[in-house]
């Protein structure tokens, strides 16, 4: 046989597989290496990312960084009104999920969502006239992120609402974020029906009483060990919080019916919280914040420490980049639809819930909840496979945090922009879908990734800004 025949190759491909495929289709050895150009051959983002990698002054601020977040220690406090407790709210402010946008330019759940919160605070009668006042520019919206909250899907948070805080032992940084209201026709998906206003009363009247002495009778709950626990028990605290919700219960019950508020307010509470599976969610939420927070405004480091969307854009902030977002349109998410709906039904993604994500829950901790693949789509061997993937882009492990099906290692956590932008791969997030219309709901439920602009934009930005 000819010593060049292609029996006798021997090959390392880079690049398109198929060249590798032709090539052990002819009877040679070809060895092919998934390789795609840093930034999706965006040359001014791959240039600036030339000069940052290997680069001893980042690498030490992403130490500093990683260390603070892994130190944080999120406690829950207890129960305050918004307008009270969150910093810079004001009395006239509606706060929303995900990066800055205008009033005129929100997607259609936080649209219906922010009418709600005007109608539950008093400030206008109905649907018109709430458009009117909204109009003139008398009721500011912004940003939860920007005040120290983070909210699902819509994320809204009025000035009258109750809100849990989440404090951390070692900074004392705090976060705020609303109670979940359940699921069907709720606020976060841009219902604002008489139905879902009263819920909101309630909620502010009843629950929030009997969970304010619950936790009055306490020194805070440690929120990082419910995580923790709930990690072994099948959850990954964003999409599935069964567990949680049952640990967080377990140790408010007792001491909400040893208080002396009426029993039926008791019972009513306890029967609410019991029956909705998400009720941690909005703490899980708050927790992360408060370990991201501890990590935020450490110059010249490439950690990620907010991704959030608002239906319209997905954004990310970075550690060395001060309160800057980055931001790309939001992709709609390609998932699980329930009967009836389809992704053109979808509003394009939504919330700030992936800051579970960006503290290395949700979609990095996937493997520790084989259940969620009903939910969002996959095998329980895709989930281990999808958290393994997320190693290459962090920073380090949160041994805090640990999954028994990845031999009892931390989660992979610390989005590093810079390997994210190297390697091309992209943080991953598992998610609810909105209805693009408001008050129509949850239709379904998915697997999406953080656009790969965010990364880029905020490369550029951190090349420009590091100190030497």
């Amino acid at each position: 046989m000819n010593e060049n025949s292609p029996k006798n190759l021997n090959v390392i491909n880079v690049g398109l597989s198929s060249f590798a495929d032709t090539i052990n289709g002819a009877g040679g050895k070809a060895i092919n290496v998934e390789w795609r150009p840093p930034a999706g051959g965006d040359v001014a983002a791959a240039t600036a990312l030339a000069g940052l990698v290997n680069n001893s002054v980042i690498e030490n601020a992403n130490r500093t960084a990683f260390e603070k977040y892994l130190n944080a220690q999120p406690v829950l406090e207890g129960i305050g009104r918004a307008g009270d407790v969150i910093p810079n709210m004001g009395e006239r402010t509606i706060l929303y999920s995900g990066p800055p946008i205008d009033w005129q330019n929100v997607c259609g759940p936080v649209h219906g969502a922010v009418i709600g919160a005007v109608i539950y605070e008093g400030w206008a009668k109905d649907q018109t006239s709430a458009e009117d006042l909204l109009r003139s520019g008398e009721v500011t919206i912004d940003p939860c992120h920007h005040h120290s909250a983070v909210g699902p899907m819509a994320g809204i948070v009025s000035p009258s609402m109750p809100v849990w805080m989440v404090a951390s032992k070692a900074d004392g940084n705090k976060a705020f974020t609303t109670l979940n209201e359940g699921l069907g026709k709720v606020l976060r998906f841009g219902a604002n029906s008489p139905e879902v206003i009263e819920r909101l009363k309630w909620m502010q009247k009843t629950l929030s009483g009997v969970l304010s002495a619950a936790l009055s009778a306490s020194d805070g709950i440690d929120i990082k060990t419910i995580m923790a626990q709930a990690l072994y028990m099948g959850d990954e605290v964003h999409n599935r919080n069964a567990a949680a919700t049952g640990l967080l219960l377990k140790q408010l019950a007792p001491r909400a019916v040893r208080s002396n508020l009426p029993a039926d307010d008791i019972a009513q509470a306890i029967e609410f919280i019991a029956g909705n599976d998400h009720f941690f969610l909005n703490i899980s939420m708050a927790a992360c914040k408060v370990m991201l927070d501890a990590a935020h405004g450490v110059p010249n480091s490439s950690m990620v420490t907010a991704m959030a969307r608002n239906g319209v854009e997905f954004g990310i902030r970075v550690s060395g980049c001060g309160d800057q977002w980055f931001t790309t349109p939001a992709p709609v998410v390609e998932g699980l639809y329930f009967p009836s709906y389809s992704i053109a039904d979808a509003a394009p993604d939504l919330g700030d819930s992936s800051i579970t994500e960006t503290a290395g829950l949700g979609g990095f901790a996937m493997a520790a909840s084989p259940a969620i693949v009903q939910f969002v789509g996959g095998t329980p061997a895709d989930s281990i496979v999808r958290s393994r993937e997320m190693e290459p882009i962090t920073i380090g492990r949160n041994d805090a945090l640990t999954i028994p099906a990845l031999d009892f290692r931390g989660t992979a956590a610390g989005i590093d922009i810079r390997k994210v932008v190297d390697t091309g791969i992209l943080p991953i997030i598992n998610t609810g879908i909105a209805h693009k219309e408001a008050g129509v709901g949850q239709i379904g439920a998915g697997i999406t990734r953080a656009p790969m602009a965010c990364f880029a934009k905020a490369i550029l930005s951190l090349s420009e800004s590091r100190i030497e």
